[in-house]
């Protein structure tokens, strides 16, 4: 899949400012980005990225042009235009290619003849592959390790050694991405990255793990997740952290090392947190944990009017304490 300049700004309404015969292999992020792909700047808040990006091209708006130093495409709505272009560039998985297992030959492992493989598959030594599993094109897959039946490893994942996938598991979904267009419709953003787990990882039941945007998302060695919990499009998880059920990470969150994460914890999305830390259940975590410790937030059910009011008392608890004491020694 390889596009000009000209043909993506036909796309994607938007006017050329540079090559338009320049040819285009793929989308990468603004930072990271080769001279073969095109990436995007949706506001000044990535204006710095931008002067020293190495991509091919960029999609940005007119308020962005001074701060560009390659090609560009110029449109009013980047995102929507971004969105637009990811699906030109998706890669999707032709039913053609998967083939019951015992038709193929992976004699060093240990496959149900119920499920179905894909081209360009590599599954290491002593793994189990058990009952009605589907795993699509391009999945690597280490020593080793156990995928429970009913299990969906999804194009371009990577498994490592010695791991557990249990039953109904789903890695590299879609990420969950939209943009509004003019009418107010929802345009949804393909998911062009993979997910990369590592070794000594074990995922539960009904597990569901969302590739990245255009980088991947990443859990590494030794991470211990439980059952039905939802992990979003480019979330990195370090080295032995703990997740229990129900729990939910909204996209491009970084965990540290060694956290513990209890039951029905929400995590909202581009935050991170710091290498040891306990999170105790159901709480809610919006904003960036920079110390080690043990984290609780919760509080009572209430109309999101009073829990405006009472949220901000809530911070100043701890004022209002020092100035009563202070006030309590000068009565005596």
């Amino acid at each position: 899949m390889i596009y000009s300049l000209k043909e993506i700004a036909e796309l994607i309404e938007g006017s050329i400012e540079g090559n338009p015969s320049k040819l285009i292999h793929g989308i990468g992020a603004l930072d990271s980005a080769s001279p073969k792909q095109i990436s995007y700047a949706a506001n000044e808040k990535y204006k710095d990225s931008l002067k020293i990006s190495n991509a091919g091209a960029v999609i940005i708006n007119k308020n962005l042009k001074k701060f560009c130093k390659v090609d560009a495409i110029l449109v009013d709505n980047v995102y929507l235009a971004y969105s637009i272009l990811t699906h030109k560039f998706k890669f999707n998985q032709n039913i053609e290619n998967l083939k019951y297992s015992h038709l193929l030959n992976y004699s060093d492992s240990n496959i149900s003849g119920s499920s179905l493989i894909g081209i360009n598959v590599k599954i290491g030594k002593n793994t189990i592959i058990c009952a009605n599993c589907v795993i699509e094109d391009n999945v690597t897959i280490g020593t080793n390790s156990l995928i429970e039946p009913n299990v969906t490893i999804q194009n371009g994942c990577q498994i490592g050694n010695n791991c557990v996938i249990s039953p109904g598991a789903v890695i590299g979904s879609e990420g969950f991405g939209n943009a509004k267009n003019n009418d107010n419709k929802w345009s949804s953003i393909a998911h062009l990255g993979n997910v990369i787990i590592g070794n000594n990882v074990s995922i539960g039941a009904n597990t569901t793990v969302d590739r990245g945007t255009i980088t991947d998302t990443e859990i590494h060695n030794g991470v211990k997740i439980d059952n039905l919990i939802h992990i979003a499009h480019n979330v990195i998880i370090g080295e032995d952290t703990a997740i229990a059920a129900k729990t939910g990470i909204a996209g491009t969150t970084i965990i540290g090392k060694r956290c513990m994460i209890g039951g029905g914890v929400g995590i909202v999305g581009h935050l991170k947190i710091t290498d040891d830390v306990v999170i105790n259940a159901t709480t809610t975590v919006n904003r960036n944990i920079t110390k080690p410790g043990v984290y609780t937030g919760f509080v009572p059910l209430m109309l999101h009017s009073e829990w405006k009011k009472v949220g901000i008392w809530l911070t100043k608890l701890d004022k209002i304490a020092s100035f009563m004491k202070i006030k309590l020694k000068d009565l005596r």
